[in-house]
This record gives structure tokens, sequence and C-alpha cells, in this order.
């Protein structure tokens, strides 16, 4: 948690930016008896803006192929406020800037704090286009930063 001892009234954040996920649930909702998970194989903060990518690349991809038969669901919530101290970089700014003495910075973005072994995609398709599935979340982990694996969980 952000406080500040000196100054109490500044530790939050004010204003949040608009998040960049346009929504958390794509596809069509239904009985799908298999569960594809995609997981964080380390501690990672992923942008909004990363998670929007991957979530666009996996449903265009499955859309040519399966038309709506899926369900994409993106887990988690981006609730991390990402900071960002702005400097000049012009001649004799450092007559008119304090350096580093106030920096708590303006908000840029927001972003999700991913612990290893953390969900971050959950796919729910019919068993016989499971080679499509695992192809839109390769396709998805190259939009990701950090490494991650593909769990496959079948519904009984």
């Amino acid at each position: 948690m952000r406080v500040s001892r000196k100054k109490p009234k500044k530790s939050y954040v004010k204003g949040v930016p608009a998040l960049r996920v346009r929504r958390f649930r794509t596809g069509k909702e239904g009985d799908y008896d298999l569960t594809l998970k995609l997981i964080c194989e380390s501690n990672i903060q992923i942008r909004d803006n990363a998670l929007e990518a991957a979530r666009v690349a996996i449903s265009n991809y499955l859309q040519k192929k399966v038309k709506d038969n899926f369900y994409l669901v993106l887990v988690k919530y981006p609730f991390q406020v990402i900071r960002e101290h702005k400097q000049a970089a012009v001649a004799g700014a450092d007559r008119y800037f304090s350096g580093m003495r106030h920096a708590f910075g303006k908000p840029s973005g927001c972003a999700v704090q991913a612990r290893k072994g953390d969900c971050l995609f959950e796919l729910k398709i019919h068993g016989k286009n499971e080679n499509f599935a695992m192809e839109a979340l390769r396709i998805a982990k190259h939009k990701l930063p950090g490494s991650y694996r593909v769990e496959r969980v079948v519904a009984s």
C-alpha cells in the first residue's frame, strides 16, 4: 500500500486513467467440453493495452476459424495504477524543475500484477477445435510480456 508518512493526503492516486480493455467476456456462452487456461510462469506486471492486444488476437483468430463456438474470459482485472514522473529534457530544465523531490507522478495507465501460477485467460471450446484454440493462445503469448503455459482442463 502506498502511504506517505509526511503527506498522507498524497498517498493515493486521484484520477485513474480509462481502461483500455474493451470487454472481459468474448464469444458465446454455452456447454463446452474443453477449457484451456493461460497460466503465468513468473511474477509479472502486465499493462492493460497488452491484455487488450492478446484478447483481440485470440478473438480474431478464433472467429475466423470456428465462428462463435468459443467463450473467452479475461480473468484478471487491471487494478494497479501506473504513474509516470515526467521531466523536461530541454536546456535549462534544471532551473525550473525540482528533480526527484516531488516525484509522485501522474497516472499514465493501468496494469495487472500477476503472480506465478495465476490464470490470465480462460478459453472454453469444443474438443474438436482444440488445435485452433492452442494456436490462438500461442499467438496471444507473443503479445504479452513474460512466459506462459497452457493448462488443459476437460469438463466431466
